[in-house]
């Protein structure tokens, strides 16, 4: 009985700890009976069929560096998920098209997404930035960033049109479809 009792009084501790985290909030699912933690900004989580987004979360003793922390680290996460996206894009597009030179053109179309990536996270929204203040004096900064699929794709074949070598194999309808093709698995594998 003694064990039951610390056990009780150990999983009550854990609990109370959790529903005392700032800016978190606590539901219980009725059907397992389980508390869901919703983090401020969540509902920017996933990406939509116009803009990539991700979300972040940093703590630090300092407001500003929490702040500038969550907003790098958000952005390192898109910059990852939208380079992985493209590079499905112009790989797919590289084999679609089957030139002589197909690998040469996979590196130069890859070299060109990571600057056309690097270019946009400039152009980056900011969708939701909440500060908490929590019990042990810390900052928590939750963050949830998001880039335009349209804009990505314009600065892409913009780049691609103006880079004489990439531009004579350059088949813009067939880009277009491939990344519109690609954007729809995107969107579909979160349903």
């Amino acid at each position: 009985m003694k064990k039951i009792s610390i056990i009780m009084i150990a999983v009550l501790s854990i609990a109370v700890s959790c529903k005392s985290k700032k800016g978190a909030k606590t539901v219980t699912d009725k059907a397992s009976g389980m508390e869901v933690i919703t983090l401020p900004c969540d509902e920017f989580r996933s990406s939509t069929a116009t803009a990539f987004r991700a979300t972040q979360s940093q703590k630090s003793s300092d407001l500003s560096l929490s702040r500038e922390k969550a907003l790098v680290v958000a952005k390192q996460r898109l910059a990852g998920l939208v380079e992985t996206k493209i590079t499905s894009v112009t790989d797919r597009y590289a084999d679609e098209y089957q030139t002589a030179n197909s690998l040469e053109m996979k590196g130069k179309y890859n070299n060109l997404t990571r600057e056309i990536i690097s270019q946009q996270l400039n152009d980056v929204t900011i969708l939701c930035e909440k500060t908490v203040k929590e019990s042990d004096g810390n900052y928590s900064t939750y963050v949830a960033v998001e880039m335009n699929k349209d804009a990505l794709k314009k600065a892409l074949e913009n780049k691609i049109s103006s880079s004489a070598k990439l531009n004579i194999d350059y088949d813009k309808m067939k880009f277009e479809q491939i990344y519109n093709e690609e954007m729809k698995k995107l969107d579909d594998a979160k349903k």
